[in-house]
């Protein structure tokens, strides 16, 4: 038997943080051999939220380099962008059409999201999971990485899966396969350099409360020099009294590849004066390869362009003939 197919994408909205790389990208990258991986640009998701139209290709490409940068391989993962294969659009609407309105009205995500959006909500947003199952159920995926946030979107995958199989398939022999959950191991929890009590995030509007993965020298040392501390002298780790000592100890013991005991050890003496500088060096050297390498794809336009069009041709492929399946099933005339 080969390899099981993993199917996960990603919205290109900028600003991946150390959050985002230690809490999921490393541990992807590690455990890419054991699957047959597809990773897309999950652009067309991106648009049922406010966006900048001049900036949505420039963070897609971003994306793809980042990721690239960050250890994908290509021998290992297919790397493409969700609207270069039209497919995905396409089985979106015969989903619509056989999708009960209700249970989209019932997803969590859309009715927060809606209520942020007010009067500006979209018919996409209603619709994001219906493309979600479309992305996933082209591939014939066997599992899908998912988080809490997530699940009940696969819930809903499953679902569609199931009742198109049952009104249009043959019970021998389903139009398409039910993916299970992909529960990876987990990655680092890291939290806001701003607040040690909540997660690093992209969406947070202060800078200073992450690191993203390109900054400058510069910045990274300005960050972790305004970053929030305690006047408590001596680093410990796991004091619920001491949130943002316990997130600084952490983002450098994971940096540094260094074991928490020998970490503890090593800081269990040091001021905030000490230790910022020595945490500052240590993320300037651990995001020093991956911005290289960055730099490297990224002035390789040609380079870049042809992953994209390799990416698009192998997910041609297979999502055009689980396409015409679905099309065949329904009644559709196949030339």
């Amino acid at each position: 038997m080969g390899k099981q197919r993993v199917l996960s994408g990603v919205q290109p909205t900028g600003n991946y943080h150390l959050g985002n790389y230690l809490g999921a990208i490393r541990n992807w990258v590690e455990g890419q051999s054991e699957y047959d991986n597809y990773l897309f640009v999950a652009d067309l998701h991106a648009i049922t939220l406010p966006h900048d139209p001049k900036q949505l290709a420039n963070n897609t490409y971003t994306l793809v380099g980042l990721y690239l940068a960050c250890g994908l391989d290509l021998n290992h993962s297919t790397i493409f962008v969700q609207s270069h294969v039209s497919a995905h659009s396409e089985l979106t609407w015969l989903f619509n059409c056989i999708t009960p309105l209700n249970w989209l009205e019932d997803m969590i995500q859309f009715k927060e999201k809606a209520v942020k959006q007010g009067e500006n909500v979209n018919v996409g947003l209603l619709d994001y999971p219906v493309l979600m199952a479309a992305d996933i159920l082209l591939y014939q995926a066997d599992k899908v990485p998912v988080g809490e946030d997530q699940k009940q979107h696969l819930e809903l995958t499953r679902d569609i899966a199931a009742r198109l199989n049952h009104q249009f398939g043959k019970p021998d022999q389903p139009v398409l396969k039910l993916p299970d959950p992909l529960i990876r191991k987990e990655g680092a929890r890291v939290m806001s350099l701003a607040d040690g009590t909540r997660k690093m995030s992209k969406s947070d509007p202060s800078e200073l409360s992450r690191i993203n993965l390109l900054d400058s020298p510069d910045q990274i040392q300005y960050k972790i020099k305004r970053c929030k501390t305690d006047p408590i002298r001596g680093l410990t780790f796991d004091d619920p009294e001491r949130p943002e000592c316990n997130n600084l100890l952490a983002l450098y013991m994971l940096l540094s590849g260094k074991p928490k005991q020998a970490v503890a050890a090593e800081c269990q003496d040091m001021g905030w004066g000490q230790f910022k500088p020595l945490l500052t060096e240590t993320t300037i050297h651990a995001l020093k390869p991956i911005q290289e390498k960055y730099q490297e794809v990224m002035e390789d336009k040609g380079y870049l362009e042809s992953v994209l069009r390799d990416g698009r041709e192998k997910a041609q492929a297979i999502a055009n003939q689980t396409l015409t399946q679905v099309k065949a099933a329904l009644g559709f005339s196949i030339l």
